[in-house]
């Protein structure tokens, strides 16, 4: 099967990851979208609509809560004990989906650039929930649902992020 017949669809409206194959929804995971809610422009803390690639697969062999700062870990494990030194951290963790913006002037380029702005798939603490929206932009798994998706996915994947 080609990687054409496979992307992502996010839908903000109930918090969900649909992993869609030949036309069908083969697989559904909870995610967690931006707290701030839908929105492309740069700075705005809020998850950018519409059509993206992944851009990179980040983070494989790198073990379960493995730490990422500027997609390179850092060789720590999260814990709640690092969490406690580390309050302020937004924890990305485990693997990471770069994405990139396939629709110039709305998710591409300039001010509204996903790719620019950082814009990953990644998992994140299991003290954090999954299900509402939390994210600072990026979406976010459970560690195992990242895991999975990230064998599942390969570079050029599209992802479609929609609100319903």
């Amino acid at each position: 099967m080609s990687g054409q017949d496979r992307y992502l669809r996010v839908r903000a409206s109930d918090q969900t990851l649909h992993w869609i194959e030949a036309g069908r929804s083969v697989r559904i995971s909870a995610c967690s979208t931006a707290l701030r809610g839908l929105g492309e422009q740069q700075g705005s803390q809020q998850t950018p609509r519409g059509w993206h690639q992944v851009r990179a697969c980040i983070g494989a062999g790198c073990a379960v809560g493995s730490v990422f700062i500027g997609r390179r870990p850092t060789g720590e494990i999260w814990s709640p004990e690092l969490a406690v030194q580390y309050p302020e951290r937004d924890w990305i963790l485990t693997r990471i989906l770069w994405l990139s913006g396939l629709q110039p002037g709305f998710n591409r380029w300039r001010q509204v650039d996903s790719m620019r702005r950082y814009i990953y798939i990644h998992a994140t603490p299991p003290s954090e929930p999954v299900g509402v929206p939390r994210s600072h932009g990026c979406i976010r798994l459970h560690d195992e649902d990242m895991i999975d998706l990230f064998e599942w996915v390969r570079p050029g994947c599209r992802v479609d992020i929609v609100e319903a």
